[in-house]
């Protein structure tokens, strides 16, 4: 499935609505680094694949914009260590 997920600039999240619940992966932006810091998916949409949809656009995005990326979120961390495609993004 291919989730068109929304990047909202001024809350600086990805954003996700399935079955009217909405999932978020939250990071901060500062001096080309992007800091993840939370990646929430409530249990009621849990184990469909959701973060890991929300994560890979992040680290698409930053790799778009030449950020690198902190991966403060431990979801976002382990991610990035099963996608070493991302590796070059880790700061």
């Amino acid at each position: 499935m291919s989730r068109s997920i929304e990047h909202n600039l001024a809350k600086q999240r990805f954003e996700w609505t399935e079955d009217g619940i909405l999932s978020v992966l939250d990071y901060e932006l500062l001096n080309g680094v992007m800091t993840i810091t939370h990646t929430g998916v409530p249990e009621a949409v849990g184990g469909r694949g959701i973060a890991a949809d929300l994560t890979k656009h992040a680290l698409e995005t930053a790799r778009e914009n030449g950020w690198t990326v902190r991966p403060q979120c431990s979801y976002a961390a382990a991610y990035m260590r099963r996608h070493q495609e991302y590796a070059d993004l880790q700061t």
